[in-house]
């Protein structure tokens, strides 16, 4: 292909990545919505994120188990333009769902909820489709050196769709107009607000889905492509994920149990619920371990799993989507709630409603819009000299987007911005250590996750300290922070894989499996103690991905890796 027809086919690929963000950002609104029209609590709400995120780890383990049962890959067979289409098919049948499970819908009945999350699990397991065959694609559609460009450039637009994500949900449920939490609980009584709005949303997503499988069907720039890497069988390994699995289903599904029924939420079964939560988390953990300890001692079986540097690159991605999702899907129930340290009586944040949240929602996903824009830079090859002014500007120009996009709702009426000052100059000044740890790190993926990781810890032990607008932007921050991870950490787990990169990249988009699980915890942390100390978990998410930057330093420099 030539140069400017593989740009026409990066651009057509990149809307699917506009979908996800779009998507997986929205669920922000949508999961406190759900908590106050189905009465149910933070761990049920964010059951949402399990079924979401639960269902790329399905989706992917399934293409894996059957492409081994018949020793093909089955994507590979189909093409990643094909694979791309049917995901795209397949979400639409989840966003068409929708409507169905939710007809009739009145406020307080849970069993509905159940429903939706059906639906929102057939949506995951197009987008785990999708993903799948469209990061190879992005890399294949040129120079593979620059292959993690391209998919920077690519997460920038999906950060696009996590920006205007939760402003478009928003004013889909709610309207412009802003409602205290006892108005809305009030007006879903009186079904003044319903789940019509959410059926309309789904309806023209579902549209949306088949619009894009058509354009990616007909379109001639678009080539099928297929990778030259013969199927690596791995049956250790999938027996390994097939146990793993059948333990979160054992623990999630006795925690379901425990909610049937009118039985009441006592304090001990409370504290079981949350023990159980973490066995599923650390069955992972030590799945992971498993692996390595024994993949060490006899490789055979294991394919590339054998790879120290792939195994410990899963759990990373299992942090990073864990802890990227876990800050954002609770911060509707951290917002809905003063922010401060009781002890102190030092509570100076107004508690906000469903309705008033989204703004902050976007911003969070915004500055993962940010970090991606200025790791795209590199896409464009700048001078030195440009490429450091570029490094300052760029940061401030997405900013100033996030800025825009929320305050085009007040368009109608009168121009008016939906952040204070006071809000600006304290993201402003986030922004600013952002850029600080870009000219530190000199586009060196291992020093990058060192810093970011870092600053990651250190924002939320402020946000989990300190009180008012600082806790708050030091929580919002962890978007700035966590933007730049996935290239890195990819990049780093599949350095020196060989023929086993494919199967490798499949094992990744398998952990995202830590977008179904971590925010669950935390929802249930959030139950037991308080959602600001929730905040602990994302805490331990990022001192991993401190240690992995550490540890697959020394693992590529023993192989002698160049990365």
């Amino acid at each position: 292909m030539s140069n400017q027809n593989n740009k026409s086919a990066l651009a057509t690929l990149v809307t699917v990545f506009f979908f996800w963000g779009f998507i997986a950002a929205s669920n922000g609104v949508f999961i406190p919505f759900c908590k106050t029209y189905f009465n149910i609590d933070q761990f049920q709400s964010q059951l949402v994120d399990f079924a979401f995120y639960g269902a790329y780890y399905i989706g992917a383990l399934l293409l894996f188990i059957l492409s081994g049962s018949i020793k093909k890959d089955i994507l590979n067979n189909w093409g990643y333009k094909n694979g791309i289409v049917y995901g795209l098919l397949l979400s639409a049948i989840g966003a068409f769902v929708m409507y169905p499970s939710t007809a009739g819908a009145e406020q307080g009945q849970t069993g509905v909820f159940y429903l939706v999350l059906v639906a929102l699990f057939i949506v995951g397991l197009g987008f785990s489709l999708q993903q799948t065959a469209a990061n190879p694609f992005a890399i294949a559609l040129g120079d593979p050196k620059t292959g993690s460009h391209r998919l920077n450039l690519a997460g920038g637009i999906n950060s696009f769709g996590t920006t205007i994500g939760p402003i478009v949900v928003s004013l889909v449920i709610f309207g412009s107009a802003t409602w205290s939490t006892d108005e809305l609980a009030q007006m879903i009584t009186n079904n003044e607000i319903t789940l019509v709005t959410v059926q309309s949303l789904y309806l023209g997503v579902g549209a949306l889905f088949l619009a894009a499988a058509a354009l990616f069907h007909f379109s001639k720039k678009l080539p099928a492509l297929k990778s030259d890497t013969a199927f690596e069988p791995a049956n250790k390994a999938r027996n390994l994920l097939i146990i793993l699995t059948l333990v979160i289903v054992g623990c999630f599904g006795y925690i379901f149990s425990t909610y049937s029924g009118n039985a009441k939420a006592t304090e001990d079964l409370e504290q079981t619920r949350l023990i159980v939560l973490f066995v599923a988390l650390f069955a992972v953990i030590a799945a992971v371990f498993i692996a390595n300890s024994s993949a060490s001692k006899k490789p055979e079986g294991w394919g590339a799993m054998k790879y120290p540097q792939l195994v410990l690159g899963m759990l990373a991605i299992f942090m990073y989507v864990g802890v990227e999702v876990t800050i954002g899907s609770n911060l509707g129930e951290l917002l809905k709630q003063a922010i401060g340290n009781t002890n102190l009586n030092a509570i100076d944040l107004p508690i906000l409603s469903d309705s008033e949240i989204g703004k902050y929602i976007s911003l969070y996903w915004g500055g993962l819009m940010i970090g991606r824009w200025v790791g795209a830079i590199t896409v464009f090859n700048p001078s030195k000299g440009l490429k450091k002014i570029l490094l300052i500007i760029v940061p401030y120009i997405a900013f100033a987007v996030i800025i825009l996009a929320n305050s085009a709702q007040s368009l109608s009426t009168s121009f008016e911005l939906n952040f204070s000052t006071n809000e600006m100059v304290f993201f402003a000044i986030c922004i600013a250590v952002q850029i600080f740890g870009f000219f530190l790190a000199k586009d060196k993926p291992v020093k990058t996750l060192k810093i970011f990781s870092l600053f990651g810890i250190v924002a939320m032990l402020i946000g989990l300290f300190a009180s008012g607008n600082v806790a708050l932007f030091a929580f919002l921050s962890g978007g700035l922070f966590c933007s730049i991870m996935w290239p890195c950490i990819f990049t780093l787990s599949i350095a020196g894989l060989g023929k086993y990169t494919s199967q490798g990249s499949a094992f990744l988009i398998m952990m995202i499996l830590g977008g179904a699980i971590i925010p669950p915890v935390q929802g249930k942390l959030a139950d037991v103690f308080t959602i600001q100390s929730s905040y602990w978990i994302a805490v331990a998410c990022f001192v991993y991905l401190l240690f992995y930057a550490f540890r697959t330093k020394t693992v590529l420099d023993k192989q002698g890796v160049e990365y």
